[in-house]
């Protein structure tokens, strides 16, 4: 089959101790609500310089660059997995980051399960929570902005709580933004 008819692939690195279950709940969100194939790739370990010992935290945009330099030229896009909490500098911590119309997006297990009003979240609701902001970031990837609607996919969420009452869908101009960036270009 000729390269431009290969479908763009996204691969879903589960790094550190992150689980290739979870991995494969974000390759099949990624399949059913963006319609682009996705597979779960084998895992990789979190590069030991992308740890903030300050922090305590892993530097989202350096682990996004070690990610970058990997050998995944394979994979239209990389959504890695990591149980590890992430920050940016802006922000003392964030469940994902991407770049706009990057390559790479990072989704953290860290705060997504942790206990919310003292309650522990059920596993779906973990899950859930994953696969949204996968989606988010993967948004991100496609070149979609933060959307004021607060009840899209692409609405920034720095709480859980807000995450839990986002539901799953993209409002009309963020689902017209994605399918113009995932539609097979005619050239």
């Amino acid at each position: 089959m000729p390269s431009h008819l290969v479908p763009p692939i996204v691969g879903v690195l589960p790094m550190g101790n992150a689980p290739q279950t979870t991995a494969k709940v974000i390759a099949a969100h990624v399949s059913g609500y963006l319609n682009l194939a996705a597979e779960t790739l084998p895992c990789a370990a979190i590069p030991q310089h992308t740890f903030d010992m300050g922090r305590l935290q892993v530097n989202a945009g350096t682990l996004i660059q070690s990610i970058e330099a990997m050998d995944l030229a394979d994979y239209f896009k990389i959504i890695a997995l990591v149980e590890e909490d992430l920050f940016i500098p802006l922000f003392t911590h964030v469940f994902g980051e991407a770049r706009q119309n990057g390559r790479v997006a990072l989704v953290s297990l860290y705060r997504l399960q942790l206990p919310v009003d003292g309650e522990t979240p059920l596993k779906q609701q973990v899950l859930e929570r994953i696969a949204k902001i996968a989606l988010h970031e993967t948004g991100h990837l496609l070149n979609l902005l933060h959307c004021d609607d607060n009840r899209c996919l692409m609405h920034f969420s720095g709480q859980v709580e807000h995450l839990d009452s986002t539901p799953f869908n993209f409002c009309r101009y963020c689902r017209r933004a994605l399918h113009r960036a995932v539609a097979p270009s005619s050239s």
